[in-house]
Order: C-alpha cells, then structure tokens, then sequence
C-alpha cells in the first residue's frame, strides 16, 4: 500500500506543480498483487502498467484505449510485439539462474512480479498519460526502459 500511496502523491505533486491537475477521480491505481492476473482495458480507459521485481521496477508502460493486447497479454508473450518485459527477461544473464525459457516466462512473470496498473480516463487524454508514464519512470528508472547504451 505504501508504494501505491507513494505513486498516487508523485501524479498529484507533478501534475499541481505544473498547474494542470489531474483530478482524482479521473484515474485509479490498483495493486493487482503478487502473484498477480492481468486484466483487460475497461472500455473509455487508458492505462499505465508497471512490473515490481525484487524491489525493483522492471518494466513501466503505457497502453491507450485501442491498445488492449499491450495492456493485457503481450508482455508475458517474449514474441507478441517489440520491447516486451518477456523479451527483456530472457535477454537478461542475471535472470539465467531461475531457468527461465520462452514457454515458461510469462507463468514466470505472472507468479513472480507484482503488477500495479493505472487506469486513465480517456478524456483526461493521451497526454495525461504520458506524464503519468514519465514521472513513474523518472522517479523509479525500470530496469529494463531505454537502451542501455543511452544510460
């Protein structure tokens, strides 16, 4: 609970200092848990999902309103879309110890990452979104964002 205090304050505090408030009602966090069962998109939402590891962010992204299979399944898939948290897993040498494959990897994800997701309204619209995205990754650096050659 603690970490969904601490992300719901990092969205408030940005959007207030920029002096465009995000209004409480108009998005929800929930801690799917550990282990954890994704869930479709509600339909006129948007969402921000983020992947918790070993106190660690992994993975945080994005999915809007047409982009259901981001949103639920394609991650835990190492072959379903570019830059997915599976892929990354399997690319990963210090992973190599948990005997980790392209069949076992996304049961291994579900069972052993904690998923938080933001839901967004679509009228709070795809720039919401994207701050919502940038502020989690600012503050908490997920493993695997970015090109490790650009860090």
């Amino acid at each position: 609970m603690e970490l969904i205090n601490e992300i719901d304050s990092l969205i408030q505090d940005v959007s207030k200092t920029i002096g465009k408030p995000i209004v409480v009602e108009g998005y929800e966090i929930i801690d799917r848990g550990l282990p954890h069962k994704p869930k479709s998109l509600p339909i006129g939402m948007m969402g921000v999902y983020a992947f918790w590891y070993n106190d660690r962010f992994l993975k945080i992204g994005k999915a809007g309103s047409k982009s259901g299979p981001r949103f639920l399944s394609q991650h835990y898939n190492p072959k379903s879309a570019q830059s997915t948290l599976a892929a990354s897993i399997l690319r990963d040498p210090d992973m190599l110890q948990f005997g980790i494959t392209e069949e076992n990897v996304g049961v291994w994800i579900k069972e052993n990452c904690r998923r938080i997701d933001i839901l967004v309204n679509v009228e709070l619209g795809i720039f919401t979104l994207g701050l919502i995205e940038a502020v989690l990754h600012y503050k908490y650096e997920p493993k695997y964002e970015g090109f490790a050659t650009q860090r």
